[in-house]
């Protein structure tokens, strides 16, 4: 099995962290690894799948919240794990309960306050960016736990690059210039620097911010993506969590 992890979060012996791939338990087109029941994969075998990634986290089904995504900008503070609802984000400072994202292009964010010892997981599209969701999170953790920017790790998954992202004229025009290209007659939308740039505005700190540079769309023999493989694409789970030690 193949997992991604985040350099910056390593540093953390309290975090656990990461980001499926296609890559496990030798599965096969045309969902190969697949974590999302909702895909048209078979549920024993996502099932099996979703519980030998967690293994490998050191962790169990049992201890994830997942979110019913939904291109909102909708938060939930999580206190016990299981199904929470439709939002977009979650956010907690319980220990061993683990945040899931399910993505195959879009912006998965992961925040960790080391002073406050709080997680967020957040998913982001385009239109979770048009609607700031990643603003309103940072706003809330600020609000409800007194989050200091200089205490914040951020780590952006996979998602799908400016370069392979084409959206059209009436999205293009929800967005700042400096996040759009035009090439032969094509928009092209920068949704990794948008949510970037909210957190550097924000005030964290640069070296406090990793951004993956896997294209979800490109690394087709890795990663899941939708916009390249439509219906048959399976999804990626990214989880985070908080450990005792």
């Amino acid at each position: 099995m193949q997992i991604i992890r985040s350099r910056l979060f390593s540093k953390f012996p309290e975090i656990i962290f990461g980001f499926s791939t296609k890559i496990g338990l030798n599965r096969e087109a045309p969902y190969y690894f697949n974590l999302s029941f909702t895909v048209g994969d078979n549920p024993l075998t996502v099932k099996e799948n979703r519980e030998e990634f967690f293994k490998q986290l050191g962790l169990n089904s049992s201890q994830i919240a997942f979110q019913k995504q939904i291109h909102s900008n909708i938060f939930k503070f999580v206190e016990n794990p299981g199904l929470i609802g439709e939002s977009d984000a979650l956010i907690t400072t319980k220990y061993n309960i683990g945040l899931a994202i399910s993505a195959a292009d879009c912006t998965p964010v992961f925040i960790y306050d080391k002073r406050n010892k709080l997680i967020a997981a957040v998913h982001i599209g385009w239109r979770g960016t048009q609607k700031k969701i990643l603003e309103n999170v940072l706003n809330n953790l600020s609000c409800h736990y007194n989050s200091n920017p200089e205490n914040l790790y951020s780590y952006s998954g996979p998602s799908i690059s400016q370069f392979n992202y084409q959206v059209g004229s009436e999205v293009a025009a929800l967005f700042d210039q400096k996040y759009i290209k035009v090439e032969d007659q094509k928009i092209f939308l920068d949704v990794v620097s948008a949510n970037k740039d909210f957190l550097l505005n924000y005030g964290v700190e640069e070296k406090n911010i990793e951004v993956s540079e896997l294209c979800t769309y490109k690394e087709k023999d890795l990663l899941h993506s939708y916009r390249r493989d439509g219906d048959i694409s399976g999804r990626m789970l990214g989880v985070i969590a908080l450990k005792e030690i």
